[in-house]
């Protein structure tokens, strides 16, 4: 993997977004989603009521993986490795359990994973799911990833079920208290 590693505002926020890994325009930009898969995350919740800036402003960004893992064979992001994942395991529990978020917004299959068995995403996301995190307990909501190489969040049935997630998010307390 390649750093530095990226990471979002220190806030402390009862919400907290993760994400896979940063890509080569995150490690430029120094920030988690500044590019193509940003546009649209952000376009997401800005329909749900947080703008870009006040978002990262306001909801802790944390990722699976802080470095990029480089490209795959066939010219995209390589998601990270087992071991890559497993290396970097720590950092993501420790600030789950500095923060104790009380919504938790994983982003994509492999951030998804780290709380719940997926097969498909068709299964998880628009879904709200009560996650045992040892000292504490959160819910979580899964969302797709964002990426312009996925059509999963633009076709069906990917898109309704990301508007029905998006619903849950928007209805849940702590994004509530951070639309504040």
């Amino acid at each position: 993997m390649a750093g530095p590693p990226v990471t979002g505002n220190p806030v402390v926020s009862p919400v907290m977004l993760i994400g896979q890994a940063p890509g080569p325009k995150e490690i430029e930009a120094n920030k988690p989603f500044a590019w193509t898969a940003g546009k649209t995350l952000f376009g997401w919740f800005s329909r749900i009521g947080l703008e870009e800036d006040v978002f990262r402003s306001r909801i802790y960004m944390a990722a699976v993986c802080r470095c990029f893992p480089g490209k795959s064979s066939r010219g995209g992001d390589r998601p990270p490795s087992r071991e890559e994942v497993a290396n970097c395991a720590d950092w993501l529990q420790r600030e789950l359990h500095l923060l104790r978020p009380k919504l938790v917004l994983p982003v994509g299959k492999l951030a998804i994973e780290q709380f719940l068995p997926v097969t498909k995403l068709d299964e998880v996301i628009s879904k709200q799911y009560s996650v045992s995190m040892g000292t504490f307990t959160a819910d979580l909501i899964p969302l797709p990833h964002p990426s312009g190489a996925s059509t999963w969040h633009r076709t069906e049935p990917g898109k309704s079920l990301l508007q029905q997630a998006l619903h849950l998010i928007r209805a849940h307390p702590a994004w509530r208290e951070v639309c504040r």
